[in-house]
């Protein structure tokens, strides 16, 4: 375990938990993509139309994915709207445009490389610190003037250890803090989006059908 983790002992589950939070996310996107395949699928057979399905890029942003959704959702009103306004009202991908606004990942991946490069900043700078110490002598002459150590060798070694054991307490202590604060700050955004998601997700797939429905209906009237 980390010192990060043992100053922060909540910081593995909160971890936990955006995984799981983030995988919810997938999971109901990848739902949204294969029901708009389905209508993809009825388009082309029964209007001759020649859309081409639409996957959901894992290791995208959200927003990207978005994108690719309202895209296609907007290409496929354009075609109904011909035949009906109505159908093109139901396919409105509203809650894909305000989804595309939030900040979030469908993956920690990007989160585990923010907080990598932010110690990767720390440990150097922890590592410039060191160097001048040892480079101005400060340390080992103090040390030796007082104590009377001759052997410098053997100080050297004693004092960068407890030096990188002191700042890298201090940077694994300011690097758990930050990290808890992002943790928390995305947990928030993941809990507002599911909440609005889920139960939006569900409408859009039933309204995917009810297009379907209906372009099958009327394609029995032509």
């Amino acid at each position: 375990m980390s010192w990060s983790d043992i100053f922060y002992p909540g910081n593995p589950e909160r971890r936990e938990q955006l995984i799981r939070k983030s995988e919810d996310l997938k999971n109901l996107m990848e739902n949204n993509f294969r029901a708009t395949n389905k209508l993809i699928a009825v388009l082309n057979e029964h209007l001759g139309y020649s859309f081409s399905n639409i996957t959901l890029d894992e290791k995208a942003d959200v927003k990207h994915n978005c994108d690719i959704l309202i895209m296609r959702i907007h290409e496929i009103q354009a075609a109904v709207e011909k035949l009906d306004q109505e159908l093109k009202d139901k396919l409105e991908p509203t809650l894909y445009e305000k989804l595309k606004k939030m900040d979030l990942r469908l993956n920690t991946s990007e989160h585990a490389k923010v907080a990598k490069a932010v110690i990767g900043v720390a440990a150097v700078g922890t590592g410039v610190a060191v160097s001048w110490l040892m480079k101005s002598g400060m340390i080992l002459e103090n040390i030796v003037l007082k104590y009377g150590l001759l052997t410098s060798t053997f100080v050297a070694n004693v004092v960068i250890g407890v030096v990188f054991l002191g700042i890298g307490m201090i940077v694994e202590a300011i690097m758990g803090s930050i990290e808890r604060d992002q943790l928390e700050h995305d947990l928030k955004e993941y809990d507002s989006a599911l909440d609005k998601f889920k139960p939006a997700s569900e409408d859009y797939q039933d309204s995917i059908f009810e297009v379907m429905a209906d372009i099958k209906r009327m394609k029995k009237k032509l």
